[in-house]
């Protein structure tokens, strides 16, 4: 019954080392996403001038995936011009019209 007991004790420290590296491991992965993810953005930061037309009131201004998305409305019509983040370049422009 010793012995049973004692293999019983083995497996279960085996268990238990098993689980405390593993949560060890999604611990440090989860840390370091984050801690690379703050360094990411940290180093997207631009300062610069977008320029619109002249009248243009904007809407609204979005930034995800390396593009800013500014909506804007001129003359009662309603545009969206996307740039590029590190260059401030325009990269797309929508117009938008209704059917007829």
């Amino acid at each position: 019954m010793a012995v049973v007991i004692a293999r019983a004790r083995w497996l279960m420290l085996i268990a238990a080392a098993t689980t405390a590296i593993a949560i060890a491991a999604v611990v440090a992965v989860i840390g370091y996403r984050f801690y690379s993810a703050n360094r990411t953005l940290a180093g997207r930061i631009t300062t610069g001038t977008v320029f619109l037309p002249p009248g243009a009131h904007v809407v609204s201004t979005t930034v995800s995936g390396g593009r800013i998305i500014v909506t804007f409305e001129l003359a009662g019509v309603s545009e969206v011009r996307i740039f590029d983040v590190k260059t401030l370049q325009q990269i797309g422009q929508l117009h938008f019209a209704t059917e007829h």
